[in-house]
């Protein structure tokens, strides 16, 4: 399972980039706002997943943990494959996602080519658990756990402490390490405020 690339830009096409890496060239499907982002000869860094079919096997990369989680997610809805989930994630990125979710916003998810409104109150149904929350007092999108947040969490569980004490310390270092503070980064420093508690 490739689930990282690291690499230079070799090519790039409507849908995807040709991604150089130790003298091989990896084809990865990418939402247009990556494909905006790069340029040729650029070095780029990408969260991936591979999807296997029967007669092929195609990579997928997002520039965040949270895009790829998203992807990952929207897979596991019967009716939405690869290119569909593609699509969703063109239109809108995880946080205006989870709010058309948390808001019940049928009309948000039509503007996705091949969803219907019918398509989009099925999504919203089958996606209310498994996408992170928007907080209700928060004034902009905050998304709780999902993606590397929640591997942490995992990760401080499995090391002996409750989930409840867990998800807190996270979600306190990621108020002051940013959003896009790494998995690692988020891990170290939540560690070391778990441990000051002991």
């Amino acid at each position: 399972m490739i689930s990282f690339l690291s690499g230079t830009v070799h090519r790039i096409a409507a849908d995807h980039l040709v991604v150089l890496t130790h003298g091989v060239g990896r084809k990865v499907h990418v939402t247009p706002d990556t494909l905006a982002g790069t340029r040729h000869g650029a070095e780029i860094e990408l969260v991936t997943s591979l999807v296997v079919r029967e007669d092929s096997m195609t990579l997928y990369g997002f520039g965040t943990e949270d895009e790829n989680h998203t992807f990952e997610v929207l897979l596991s809805i019967s009716g939405i494959g690869p290119r569909l989930a593609m699509a969703i994630l063109s239109v809108m990125g995880p946080d205006e996602l989870a709010a058309a979710i948390t808001n019940q916003d049928a009309n948000a998810l039509t503007r996705v080519p091949g969803i219907g409104k019918k398509g989009a109150s099925r999504i919203i149904l089958e996606l209310e658990n498994k996408l992170p929350k928007l907080t209700a007092a928060s004034p902009g999108p905050t998304l709780s756990f999902g993606g590397g947040n929640q591997q942490v969490v995992d990760a401080l569980v499995g090391l002996g402490w409750k989930e409840a004490q867990a998800e807190d310390v996270v979600a306190d270092v990621v108020k002051e390490t940013g959003a896009d503070a790494g998995t690692s980064v988020v891990l170290k420093a939540a560690l070391k405020v778990l441990g000051a508690k002991r």
